[in-house]
């Protein structure tokens, strides 16, 4: 019952309710360490006591200060770290882990998908669970998460889920800028800027994650996914605690990019606050 701390997406994460994932994105980190399949924990019961006494016991202690940029007032868990937690939620007690967060004093779930499930409609978490919708260029997306939702229908559903009493953010991963991203992503701000209700704008906030590629999975993907994702000359080695050998942009190319990236995000959709990027 391992619960982490991450300070980015989350104030920590959850054990999983579920590990692997259905979907073949190219860029995912779990399909490094698990290729093919889904495995669903069946405690459901012992994970979210095990949530309650770790999130009662962080109120006591007060280690977590709030506000801080991951929420205002509660304590949050990233519930989906090691899968899409929507698209896999047929297999889940979907219900029972909503419910609980709802009811929780103190403790509120997130997770991100690139699904819309339309099923959690039925259900009003009061904006005690958040969803984070993955957003990247289409023509990116195609190439690298074949078979998703499209991205203008994820943009559409943050006004539809908003409205069902979800907190609704936007993660903007893995971002891809050394190709044609500048117009790539102008595009994508105006479509949010076009899609998104104006009265929930100033609701809706974002996390950046911009590439981190992997050599076990550039030996196995496409060549296709491959000229997006491999690019030796703009990219370092990194040694990551959970993600093994990576390449990610150089530190001065990437603080470049990044400066680029806020610069045009703010001059097209400033309402979208950015809690955090990297």
């Amino acid at each position: 019952m391992a619960i982490r701390f991450s300070g980015r997406s989350s104030d920590f994460i959850s054990p999983s309710f579920g590990h692997g994932c259905l979907y073949k994105c190219s860029y995912c980190y779990m399909r490094r360490h698990k290729p093919t399949g889904l495995s669903i924990a069946k405690n459901t019961g012992t994970i979210l006591t095990a949530i309650n006494n770790h999130a009662l016991k962080e109120q006591l202690l007060q280690t977590v200060s709030k506000p801080n940029q991951t929420d205002s007032q509660f304590i949050t868990y990233d519930i989906s770290c090691n899968e899409d937690f929507a698209l896999h939620h047929k297999y889940h007690d979907w219900q029972r882990i909503f419910q609980f967060f709802k009811d929780h004093q103190t403790a509120k779930a997130t997770f991100a998908t690139k699904f819309i499930p339309a099923k959690f409609l039925d259900f009003n978490p009061e904006r005690k669970v958040r969803i984070r919708f993955s957003l990247m260029p289409q023509v990116y997306s195609d190439i690298l998460e074949p078979n998703t939702t499209k991205i203008v229908d994820r943009i559409k559903a943050i006004n539809t889920f908003y409205q069902a009493g979800y907190d609704v953010h936007i993660n903007f991963s893995p971002v891809i800028w050394h190709l044609d991203g500048r117009e790539l992503y102008r595009e994508l701000f105006e479509l949010l800027d076009n899609l998104v209700d104006d009265n929930i704008k100033k609701q809706v906030k974002a996390e950046v994650i911009f590439l981190t590629h992997n050599v076990k999975m550039h030996n196995s993907n496409d060549e296709k996914s491959e000229e997006l994702l491999w690019s030796p000359k703009v990219q370092e080695t990194k040694v990551s605690q959970y993600g093994g050998n990576n390449l990610r942009y150089k530190y001065k190319v990437k603080k470049t990019y990044i400066d680029k990236f806020k610069e045009l995000h703010d001059s097209i959709i400033d309402w979208n606050e950015i809690r955090y990027i990297f």
